[in-house]
């Protein structure tokens, strides 16, 4: 399959602190990674930098064949969960999605529509964001990544609150647009979600990427 994310040697220091330390890693299209780690081990670092949301301080990404920080600022066919996704709690679910759209005006309602229902929320309800449960605001959260139909999606603990059924529903959504050829890159404390969703899984560790060797560097479902 063909590379859609090149990171090579990518360092991030904050002041004298090292986030990430010379970082290299290659996605190919149409597969799911996995990114585990313990808290504070740049899981999120490394999301923001692919996004442009950060500036590496070494090294370069590129993203569909283009240097984030030369060729383009931010990677425009990325969708994103990073931490917690901020809404407006006075509006509906539908109203914020359509808002967030207005920004880059590439879709309409309808497609607003599609992607809160196969997150299993309905586009039609009158209630408030800040009437939302914590996993219906990870649902909207979702449908605000897949809304614009991205070639990728980085998703940062996407199925943290949602029930068990919850849980369920995203993964066969995940399954789904990986069948229809998104690459995802997923971060997740669930062993489960690790096991059942990703081709490929790499760990973080203080900033260092472990992959040392073919076996211990990319575990596989069977050996995580």
């Amino acid at each position: 399959m063909a590379e859609i994310i090149s990171i090579e040697n990518v360092t991030k220091k904050f002041d004298t602190i090292f986030a990430l330390e010379n970082v290299s890693l290659s996605i190919e299209r149409g597969k799911i990674y996995g990114i585990i780690g313990r808290n504070g081990s740049g899981k999120t670092v490394l999301f923001k930098l692919i996004a442009g949301y950060l500036k590496p301080t070494s090294g370069r990404i590129v993203v569909s064949g283009k240097e984030i920080g030369k060729d383009t600022d931010f990677a425009g066919n990325i969708g994103l969960i990073i931490e917690s996704p901020g809404f407006l709690k006075g509006y509906t679910g539908f109203k914020n999605l359509s808002y967030l759209a207005s920004i880059r005006n590439v879709i309409g309602k309808e497609e607003i529509r599609k992607s809160m229902e196969k997150v299993g929320l309905d586009p039609d309800s009158n209630k408030k964001v800040g009437k939302y449960s914590l996993g219906m605001k990870q649902r909207l959260g979702i449908a605000q990544a897949i809304m614009e139909n991205p070639d990728i999606l980085i998703l940062d603990e996407p199925m943290n609150s949602l029930d068990h059924q919850g849980v369920e529903e995203i993964r066969g959504i995940l399954k789904r647009l990986k069948d229809e050829g998104k690459t995802i890159i997923l971060a997740s404390h669930n062993k489960e979600d690790i096991e059942i969703l990703c081709d490929e899984v790499y760990e973080l560790n203080r900033g260092r990427l472990e992959t040392h060797d073919s076996q211990t560097a990319c575990m596989t479902r069977r050996n995580f």
